[in-house]
Formats: structure tokens, C-alpha cells, sequence
């Protein structure tokens, strides 16, 4: 294996598989780097919880850096990677300036996660009740700060069609800084056996506490929908799984209301191929929902809302039902939970969809084919793109006398 290219990975937080669809993004990233020969340095500012993945064993360095300390400069020219990849805008945000003026030629690429400041605006709107609109959006300093970690990247990942749309067509971002490429997984056999109809029982939700959009399903289960569906349905139960889950949703477990918090799951593939429909009704967020991938990854059908199921099915139909009244999600539930033609059904969608819009080989293949056309035309590619040129030059100023303000006040 060529060891010759190297990756240096500027993480927002350690990974952590087990508690968040971020890490196991990061994770796939990383194991694609990976085969195609890269070494990988996995650089981050923030502390490690004993939920961090175990990178070492997984054959990538690690390095503790600071923020705002000239010792990232030393380091990184010292690697002097052939490519460096930010995790979320900000860390673009308070290491690109210095990546850019220690390794000019290293290629820059930013993996948004989902976009933050759609997650950060619906979150505003829906609190504040009224409607999102994309001028909203537009008007809000975080979507500022992200678009031109964007625009001053050679590559940002975009993991949802519907916000590759929001950036091409709203802000008529070129296409060629942008990438679709959403969670990766391996393709399901034709013949591969799940726990059928039959063998498997009750509801799940599975969420990290972390994430308000997470909170507010789960108080929306709890209140609105699990009443109406434990009428409907008395033997059944809804089991909420999630790492980090605050008090509040700890107190919400009621044995007698066969409502259940279990907390962190050990598997999530475990506890998602045991259960026979999985609920997420979302109210607002962005991005790939990682549960919802898992539900399809593991043969269970969903019922989900609009935002739940946004820019993860392409013309294909979901794997089970969208529904945004809670009525309505409530009949689509026991439908699945009592019809098996069609939780059969649904199961099958699940497979194509993974197999159509997931499939690991196609997107490994198609990152790493445009990940080498950049690195082989990066001055041109750079020179048309106007405004990233624009943008570094004027946040490398700003950003770079802030970090070295900070620096000297530190030292002080």
C-alpha cells in the first residue's frame, strides 16, 4: 500500500460512534482515506470522553492541538499534509487561515455535517413559531460565517441533496465546490435475513440528548403521539434509546405508560433490527438523519415528518410513511405495526434505498475520483473561485490578527 499521501483530519470533537451520526460519518470518512492508502493524523482542540472512538487501534495518529497558539503552525508545516479536512466550519473557521499560510498547496476540505446555520435558524424559527423561509436563512451571521468557510474550502461535503439545492440554487454557489455525499454503508445482499414481521415487537426512538431537534421528538412522542398509539395498540411499547439524554427525558420513563428510556444503546444495530417500527417525529433540524438510515440499514420501517425524511430518498419512496400531523402519524404507525403486507413492503424500500442512495463502493469511488482531479488542477480551480480567494484573503487578515491578539493576551 502506498503510504506516500497523507490526511490531516482537524476534528471539532473526538469521534464517537456509538453516540452520534457525526461519528459515524467521521468514521466513514476516514476508513475511505484509509484504503485508498492514506496516512491520517486526527488533530483536535477538544478533550477526549471515554466514548471517543479509539483511533490508534484503527491505524490513525493523533494530536491534541490549541486554538489560538502559533504551535498549530509548527506542527502542521512540519506534516505538511497533501490534504486537510475540517470537521464542521468551525474549525475552518480557526485553523484555515493558518493551514493556508503554512501549506498553500494542500488541498482544504470541509465536511458541513449538515449544514449548522439551517439547523441553528429552524430551531429559531420553529421556537419562535413562526414559519422558515430560506430569506431567513439568508439573513442570519452563522449562515454568513458558514458560506464562506465554503467559499474560502476547495471542497465542502454536502451530506443532503435538498441543502446541495439550498446552496446551488438560493446562493448560486458553483457546483464545483460542492459535493453530495451522504452516509455511507454496505450494500444489503438480496438475501439477507432479518428478524421478520412476526419475530419482532415494539416501537423505538433512538437520539442523541445532545441535539434539541432530538429533545423536542421525544417530548413530542411522550405527550401527543405515544398516548394516542398506546390506546390503539395495548401490548405495544416505545423504547427511547440516546446517549447524553438530559434529566428530563430521563424522568419521562413511566412503566405504567409502557413508555421506556433506556438510554445510550450498546448496538444500535441491535436494538434497531429487534424493533418493528422505528418514530421520529422531527420538527426541525437538517442534514441525514442517522437513525433513519440505521432504520433502513436493519430492514424497519419508519414513520418520520418532512424535515425527518428531507433530501434522503431521491424520487424513491420512503421506507414506511412521512407524516407531519400527529393524527395522521399515529394511523401510519399502526398500520405498520399491525398490517405485515405493508411492513413488508416498506422493508424492501428500506433495502433500495440503502442500495441505491448509500451504497459505500459508489460514493468511496466518486470522493476519491474528485478529491484527485482537484489535487491534480488546484491552482486553476482556485483561480476560479473568485470569491474563496476574496474571502481568505480578507478572514486570513481578520482571523489571523485576532488569533495573534489572543495569543499575546494568553501569554500575558
Amino acid at each position: 500500500m502506498n503510504h506516500s499521501k497523507s490526511l490531516l483530519v482537524i476534528a471539532l470533537v473526538w469521534p464517537e460512534p456509538a453516540s452520534t451520526a457525526a461519528g459515524v460519518r467521521m468514521m466513514q470518512l476516514l476508513d475511505v482515506f484509509k484504503r485508498d492508502g492514506y496516512s491520517i493524523t486526527i488533530a483536535s482542540a477538544a478533550s477526549t470522553s471515554e466514548h471517543s472512538a479509539d483511533l490508534e487501534s484503527c491505524g490513525y495518529k493523533t494530536k491534541a492541538i490549541q486554538m489560538n497558539d502559533s504551535s498549530f503552525d509548527a506542527f502542521v508545516a512540519e506534516l505538511n499534509p497533501d490534504a486537510v479536512l475540517f470537521d464542521r466550519f468551525l474549525t475552518e473557521e480557526q485553523f484555515g487561515w493558518r493551514v493556508a499560510e503554512q501549506c498553500p498547496n494542500a488541498l482544504r476540505i470541509l465536511d458541513t455535517e449538515d449544514l449548522h446555520s439551517l439547523r441553528h435558524v429552524r430551531e429559531t424559527c420553529f421556537k419562535k413559531g413562526v414559519e422558515f423561509t430560506t430569506d431567513a436563512w439568508l439573513q442570519d451571521d452563522k449562515t454568513k460565517r458558514e458560506i464562506a468557510s465554503i467559499y474560502r474550502c476547495d471542497l465542502s461535503l454536502i451530506i443532503s441533496s435538498y441543502e446541495l439545492e439550498l446552496l446551488t440554487e438560493v446562493i448560486k454557489i458553483d457546483k464545483s465546490l460542492l459535493f453530495l455525499l451522504p452516509f455511507m454503508l454496505p450494500e444489503i445482499p438480496e438475501d439477507k435475513e432479518w428478524k421478520t414481521f412476526d419475530q419482532r415487537t415494539d416501537f423505538l426512538f433512538i437520539g442523541g440528548g445532545k441535539h434539541a431537534p432530538n429533545i423536542d421528538a421525544v417530548k413530542c412522542l411522550k405527550h401527543t403521539i405515544w398516548p394516542l398509539l398506546r390506546e390503539r395498540l395495548p401490548e405495544a411499547k416505545l423504547h427511547i434509546y440516546g446517549a447524553y439524554l438530559p434529566q428530563q427525558v430521563v424522568e419521562m420513563d413511566n412503566q405504567k405508560e409502557r413508555f421506556f428510556v433506556k438510554g445510550r444503546a450498546a448496538d444500535v444495530n441491535q436494538v434497531m433490527a429487534a424493533a418493528k417500527v422505528c418514530l421520529a417525529p422531527l420538527r426541525f433540524g437538517a442534514g441525514i438523519k442517522g437513525k433513519l438510515v440505521a432504520a433502513m440499514a436493519n430492514g424497519t420501517p419508519s414513520v418520520t415528518t418532512t424535515i425527518g425524511a428531507e433530501g434522503m430518498y431521491g424520487i424513491l419512496e420512503w421506507n414506511g410513511y412521512i407524516e407531519n400531523d400527529h393524527t395522521a402519524f399515529v394511523e401510519a404507525a399502526v398500520r405498520l405495526y399491525t398490517v405485515p403486507t405493508a411492513w413488508n413492503k416498506a422493508q424492501e424500500q428500506g433495502k433500495t434505498l440503502i442500495n441505491t442512495l448509500y451504497s459505500e463502493t459508489s460514493q468511496a469511488h466518486l470522493l476519491l475520483q474528485k478529491v484527485t482531479e482537484l489535487q491534480t488542477g488546484l491552482q486553476h480551480h482556485r483561480t476560479q473561485n473568485f470569491i474563496g480567494g476574496l474571502l481568505q484573503h480578507q478572514t486570513m487578515s481578520a482571523t489571523k490578527f485576532m488569533g495573534k491578539w489572543i495569543e499575546e493576551k494568553n501569554k500575558g
